[in-house]
């Protein structure tokens, strides 16, 4: 493992990674600051932890909405693949359920 420095919105942070896993943490870093500046620099927000948590939430947004690859589950969301798992699992407890009152 190999000991990262970065600073985000201003604050110096120590990070560890693989060195084959730093440019992605890099990407990430770049990524997270600039959201956090910006929501920053909208004026709205104004503590740290609230800046933080508009950014995380964009992020997840953005993560929520990515499509997936070609295949056959091509162009669908991941949050709608979420969705979708989280409905059949929650049939499949249903139908056990149904299965353990008749036994």
């Amino acid at each position: 493992m190999e000991r990262v420095d970065v600073t985000i919105l201003g604050r110096d942070y120590s990070l560890a990674c693989s060195a084959d896993e730093k440019p992605a943490l890099m990407a990430a870093v770049r990524h997270v600051d600039q959201l956090m500046l910006r929501v920053q620099g909208s004026g709205k927000v104004s503590s740290n932890e609230r800046i933080a948590v508009m950014a995380a939430l964009q992020i997840a947004s953005e993560l929520l909405a990515m499509k997936t690859p070609d295949g056959p589950l091509g162009g669908l969301a991941v949050g709608d693949f979420k969705r979708r798992i989280e409905d059949m699992n929650s049939l499949l407890d249903d139908a056990l359920s149904g299965q353990e009152k008749l036994l």
